[in-house]
């Protein structure tokens, strides 16, 4: 129990993907002007994300190695991340077309999303179980919505504030975030058990 709590709180907090590893960047920065529209994009991030990392756990585990096609791995979990956003974006569609119409273009961006990606091979690289890797999958989802939320609070923020004309834009957005990151570092003394 003691190891699947210091999977949630190291993933969230002291190993955050976009804070901490800088993968996930392009969200982070394109998605993050407004809270509905972040948790919006950390909603469907956790779903996929939890999802193609059970998928490609079980592939890799139970097709690739055992065949002995490792050298695909890469190419095996885009395609199947290409595929879960698809199904993503039907469903959105159906269920939450305000939802759908929020996030735009972005949800397409969710198939290139490099912490999805990075997720799944991390997984494996690490040689969790599965239980184990749902956790860190769901536990990095939360990190990035988290990040993510509290990015778009930020820029809220900073929309009702005088910013001086050469920082306003994408130059106020950058320090933020590496303040943001800042502050992250300071998890980065947390031991757990």
């Amino acid at each position: 129990m003691l190891t699947y709590v210091s999977i949630f709180i190291t993933a969230i907090f002291v190993n955050n993907i976009v804070l901490s590893q800088f993968l996930g960047i392009c969200p982070f920065l394109g998605v993050s002007k407004r809270i509905d529209s972040a948790l919006g994009m950390g909603a469907a991030v956790t779903f996929v994300m939890t999802l193609s990392t059970i998928v490609t756990y079980l592939l890799q585990t139970y097709l690739l190695m055992p065949l002995g096609l490792d050298y695909m791995q890469t190419i095996v979990f885009i395609l199947v991340i290409a595929a879960l956003v698809q199904l993503l974006e039907i469903i959105i569609k159906k269920i939450a077309p305000a939802l759908y119409q929020a996030l735009g273009v972005f949800l397409p961006l969710i198939t290139t999303n490099c912490t999805i990606l990075g997720v799944a091979l991390i997984v494996i690289q690490k040689d969790m179980s599965l239980l184990e890797a749902t956790v860190y999958a769901i536990s990095t989802a939360l990190g990035f919505t988290l990040a993510l939320v509290l990015f778009a609070g930020m820029r809220e923020q900073m929309a009702l504030s005088r910013i001086p004309k050469a920082m306003q834009g994408t130059p106020i957005a950058l320090v933020a975030a590496g303040l943001l990151a800042m502050a992250f570092m300071g998890f980065s003394g947390i031991k757990i058990g």
